[in-house]
Order: C-alpha cells, then structure tokens, then sequence
C-alpha cells in the first residue's frame, strides 16, 4: 500500500496495488509539466488508485484530446494522469508518494529530447521513445 499527496497536503492518495511501467521521462511535454529536467512516471490500475481527501480541490487540464493532467488546483502538484483509450490504469508521478516504493525505474525514455544542461549518470538503458514492447 502506498500512499501520497500534492504539496499543500489538500489532496491525499492511496494506491493498494503495485507500480508498473516506471520510467523517468525526458521529453519536452514531461519537462514543461515538472518544471524540471524529466518526470518520473509509473502506471496504476485504476481500481488501486483511490483518492482519500480533497477530490474536489483536483482540477485537470486536456493536453490532447482524451488525455487529461489532474492537478491540485490550491499548489499546482500535478496528481495522475488519465487517458480514454485506456481507462483501465492511471500514471502517476511518483513525486506525490510519501510511502518507499519497492519497483524501480526500467529506463529514462525520450533522451534526445533532455534538456541541454542535464547530465545523467544513472547505469539505466537510453531510449529515443518508448522503451522495447511498450506502444
């Protein structure tokens, strides 16, 4: 059980299965919602996903159609992600967790698109996309 929340502490979250699919992301979309060099994202079924307090402080924002940023409206902490062609899992940002997590990282995806002045020393494969077997 892992359990999180957006900066204020206004919007709590608990997440009762595992984390899959997680990989620090480099691209320009992913860097521009961080404010930082990339974001480290991992996927969730959406039946393990609860949010316990504040729902009604989560605003979202569509940045492609059917694909939707939930953020806390009070702090700006980006929450999860949600996406219509699969309302089966969320991701998530793995920055909200106040819990350890036992899954690891499987890569950092969209290198050639990282900022100029990051210098990456993690022993982790380099893809220019998705990793291998994800669509």
């Amino acid at each position: 059980m892992y359990q999180g929340a957006c900066l204020c502490g206004e919007v709590t979250v608990e997440i009762s299965g595992p984390i899959s699919s997680i990989i620090h992301c480099h691209c320009s979309l992913c860097r521009k919602s961080s404010g930082t060099a990339f974001a480290t994202n991992g996927f969730v079924q959406t039946a393990d996903f609860a949010v316990l307090k504040g729902a009604e402080q989560l605003s979202q924002f569509a940045f492609k159609p059917g694909r939707l940023r939930h953020f806390c409206r009070n702090c700006g902490s980006p929450v999860y992600s949600s996406n219509a062609e699969d309302p089966t899992r969320i991701r998530i940002r793995l920055g909200i967790l106040n819990t350890d997590i036992s899954e690891r990282p499987l890569s950092h995806n969209f290198y050639s698109s990282k900022a100029n002045w990051e210098d990456l020393d993690a022993d982790l494969p380099r893809y220019n996309s998705f990793e291998p077997g994800r669509s």
